[in-house]
């Protein structure tokens, strides 16, 4: 139990990727408060949560209000007693597929101004909480983009590239006070919802958007939500006390290199 006394809040915690979080930092032993726009799908995983032995609760808390925000943080401490964990899984609608030079203005700046205004205010309003009991984990997501050029992403890849530099940034200014802020980099996890819907919509086209995915990482597969989760536990427990500032990639090895052309002899 890594993270046992540990309380958690989760933004977003309804979504495939949020929800497997949530269940795998509660699996930890942490005690976790699951936020989001639509109350049956957090219900649906604080139940599951509940149902496993885990200590779960609910509440509508908009990640776009700084007021909702802040409230729902008093809540919780006043109840909990402190905010150890912080993790936004907050979705953004974004314009992709479209070359760059053909996307307006608008739709390329609003995914960026959308996901740097709810990661910051989440961040800063646990960060003051947490300077108070001198701890803390902030925990951030990005994809691919944030590390590589990555065509056809639209303001995606710039929006992960400044939720990364948020991230370090306010871990220099933070970590006087013991807390830790790091950011987690996926490679796109197949099993997660907005995947299997792609595929069970468009098999035909998923197929070979899959298989070059896989051909960009050098194991060769693209990691699970599992895999995500289990890294997010990491991080938040006492084995990662030295490591802060930075963004954890979790890819498979495709920010590192683009080797498609290796293929296994055997």
């Amino acid at each position: 139990m890594m993270l046992q006394n540990r309380n958690a809040v989760i933004y977003g915690a309804g979504g495939s990727l949020g929800g497997a979080v949530a269940k795998a930092l509660a699996g930890a032993g942490a005690r976790v408060f699951l936020t989001g726009p639509n109350p049956r799908s957090i219900k649906k995983i604080s139940d599951e949560i509940i149902s496993s032995g885990g200590l779960a609760e609910i509440a509508i808390v908009d990640a776009f209000d700084e007021k909702a925000i802040d409230r729902h943080l008093q809540q919780v401490v006043s109840s909990a007693g402190t905010i150890d964990i912080s993790f936004n899984a907050v979705g953004v609608d974004v314009v992709q597929n479209v070359p760059l030079i053909e996307i307006s203005a608008e739709d390329f700046v609003k995914p960026i101004t959308l996901t740097m205004q709810t990661r910051f205010m989440t961040a800063i309003a646990a960060g003051k909480m947490m300077m108070k009991q001198k701890s803390g984990v902030i925990l951030s997501l990005t994809a691919t983009p944030g590390g590589i050029g990555y065509p056809h992403t639209g303001g995606f890849g710039p929006a992960c590239s400044g939720v990364e530099s948020f991230s370090r940034t306010l871990a220099s200014e933070l970590g006087a006070y013991g807390i830790r802020v790091v950011n987690i980099r996926s490679g796109g996890s197949p099993d997660s919802r907005v995947f299997k819907t792609a595929i069970d919509t468009m098999p035909d086209v998923m197929d070979p958007i899959l298989k070059k995915m896989e051909a960009d990482t050098m194991l060769k597969k693209l990691p699970l939500m599992a895999d995500i989760a289990n890294t997010a536990v990491f991080l938040a427990s006492d084995l990662a006390g030295q490591i802060t500032g930075v963004t954890i990639d979790v890819t498979g090895g495709t920010t590192a290199a683009l080797n498609y052309r290796v293929n296994r002899l055997d």
